[in-house]
């Protein structure tokens, strides 16, 4: 009988001590409830400076309520609660609370520049990678034009082979009659361009090195067809024809061949971090490079599907090529360098 008196007193005395751990607390509970349910029904705007102010504090306070909750072993329902407002204040306190819009505007209002800005080493490598690789495939093709077969498939060796006259080669440059055989290949460079871009950043995370042998690999290709209209006098018209949209093209394979050397880089030399944290912290950067990436993809696809087919004259294409040009290096590298506070 001493028993059962004893342990309803041990539940007396623990509800007690429930109701008034709850009843000196509470108020500061039904606070940030009440603040955490205006944040998650999108009603940010509407709250009181005070309560954006006091919502880290009144989380740190929930979190010392619940550690107490649970080391004297306090209402199984409390607990419950506590742990409940924990989680839901936790992705207010420190979750991303941008809506698409807003990121959208910080993403082209500086964002996008200040993460290619901050991967610099690794542009300059992946230039340098990039004109060797133009370089390799010049000069092999230049001293043995088999080459040329190796590197190029075979789907696109029509008239632009090595041997073919300067009549045939200028008109795959000029000639409105061999459009369609133009567009196609204009249209392998985007695709096979697009497929680099996002295997250089993919293959990163192997010490960077795929990502530099894709690079070198793919600007050979282009290499050994500037060599074929080279030998006929026709360099300057091949790339005015190809800048229309290769200036943003090639440049978007530059950044998305950084971005690959830059998780790789970070993967191999981690610095005091660990592998773990240098990875996370370089793929984030690398992915808001990506992000923009994709979008000169999608110029240069309309340059290629428009400007190519509309402009036909040497002079005008390098007027468009080299705008294109400027526009980029004056976004990434001018624009947003002052605004130091990064993009979430």
């Amino acid at each position: 009988m001493a028993t059962v008196v004893e342990q309803d007193d041990a539940i007396a005395t623990a509800a007690l001590k429930s109701d008034r751990f709850r009843l000196e607390r509470e108020a500061d509970w039904i606070r940030l409830e009440q603040i955490v349910t205006q944040m998650e029904k999108g009603k940010s705007r509407k709250l009181d400076d005070e309560d954006v102010l006091a919502l880290p504090t009144l989380y740190r306070t929930l979190l010392s309520s619940l550690s107490i909750a649970r080391e004297n072993s306090l209402d199984a329902g409390l607990i419950d609660y506590l742990e409940g407002l924990a989680l839901r204040s936790y992705f207010l306190v420190y979750g991303t609370q941008t809506s698409f819009g807003r990121w959208l505007r910080e993403f082209f209002g500086g964002g996008w520049s200040r993460a290619v800005q901050s991967i610099k080493l690794e542009i300059w490598i992946s230039l340098f990678v990039m004109i060797a690789g133009t370089a390799i495939g010049y000069v092999l093709v230049a001293g043995d034009s088999d080459w040329f077969y190796a590197l190029v498939p075979g789907n696109f060796t029509d008239v632009r082979v090595p041997g073919a006259s300067q009549e045939a080669l200028r008109g795959t440059l000029f000639d409105t009659e061999d459009q369609d055989g133009l567009g196609v290949f204009a249209a392998f460079l985007f695709s096979n361009n697009a497929q680099v871009s996002i295997l250089a950043f993919a293959l990163g995370f192997a010490f960077a090195i795929p990502s530099i042998l894709l690079l070198i690999h793919n600007m050979a290709l282009l290499g050994a067809m500037v060599w074929v209209f080279a030998q006929r006098g026709l360099t300057v018209d091949f790339v005015g024809w190809l800048s229309i949209h290769g200036t943003t093209e090639l440049f978007a394979i530059l950044l998305s061949g950084a971005a690959g050397i830059h998780v790789g880089r970070a993967i191999a030399f981690p610095g005091n971090r660990s592998h773990l944290a240098a990875a996370s912290a370089a793929g984030k950067r690398a992915a808001l490079v990506m992000a923009g990436v994709i979008i000169m993809l999608i110029c240069a696809g309309l340059l290629e599907g428009f400007a190519r087919q509309l402009i036909n004259n040497t002079a005008a294409r390098y007027a468009v090529g080299g705008t294109m040009l400027a526009f980029w290096l004056s976004y990434f590298f001018l624009f947003g360098r002052n605004q130091k506070r990064p993009l979430s």
